[in-house]
């Protein structure tokens, strides 16, 4: 299991919840406005697995969960057995996926081993290649994602960064798309320390404010009631 990065203590990640963040290298998508681009990189240093599992058994009744981030986690091979361990510790296991996975995500879901999830909404599904950096196929696996989830009985969220490229339109072509979703939260985007120099002028395209994701978060509520704005 390879982990990359760590907050040994979070109240934000996980709805409710005191949590570990464990952030694993790799991703599948190349998304111009990534936080974890450092993550993406071959090589990056990987932390002592026995550290952390050390950690955790040290703290079983002082933390609720561990949050699963990335990066991508269902790309490692063993998440599966990593999060059987964790449950063997009594954690809640919260999990954020770019939803490029379903089938992966799917046997999760069968042995239940999530409590709570949090899957990417990108763009609209035209849109998924120029966005993410990603082959026009992979709009789909997302869109299975989601339809995977309506059909289950996990507590879960979708959420969308609105880089100043999604227009109103963008979003409201989103909101339309799926049935109502039972969490849709749309987040700020904001430059990241790290990016590509071919990305640079995407970056500095003047974003959006709270107060205009709030008023896009109404345009979207005729399809989806649940949106909210997370600052």
């Amino acid at each position: 299991m390879d982990i990359a990065g760590w907050v040994r203590a979070s109240t934000v990640d996980y709805p409710g919840q005191i949590a570990a963040v464990l952030f694993m290298p790799g991703c599948n998508l190349d998304c111009f406005y990534c936080h974890n681009r450092t993550l993406l990189q071959p090589g990056t240093p990987l932390l002592d697995l026995e550290q952390i599992l050390a950690f955790l058994r040290k703290r079983r009744g002082l933390l609720d969960g561990v949050v699963l981030s990335g990066g991508e986690p269902l790309l490692q091979p063993d998440l599966l057995e990593f999060i059987r361990q964790l449950k063997q510790l009594s954690y809640l296991i919260k999990l954020d996926t770019n939803g490029t996975m379903p089938d992966c995500l799917a046997d999760l879901l069968r042995e239940k081993l999530v409590d709570y999830l949090a899957v990417d909404y990108k763009a609209p599904w035209r849109r998924y290649p120029e966005i993410c950096g990603c082959q026009p196929e992979t709009a789909a696996a997302v869109r299975s994602t989601l339809e995977l989830l309506l059909r289950s009985d996990l507590a879960w969220e979708v959420r969308t960064t609105v880089a100043a490229q999604l227009s109103a339109a963008d979003l409201e072509e989103m909101a339309a798309a799926m049935p109502p979703l039972p969490a849709f939260y749309l987040q700020i985007c904001r430059k990241p320390a790290v990016f590509k120099p071919t990305d640079r002028f995407r970056l500095e395209t003047a974003g959006y404010t709270a107060a205009d994701l709030l008023r896009l978060a109404d345009a979207m509520r005729p399809w989806q009631p649940n949106v909210r704005v997370r600052l």
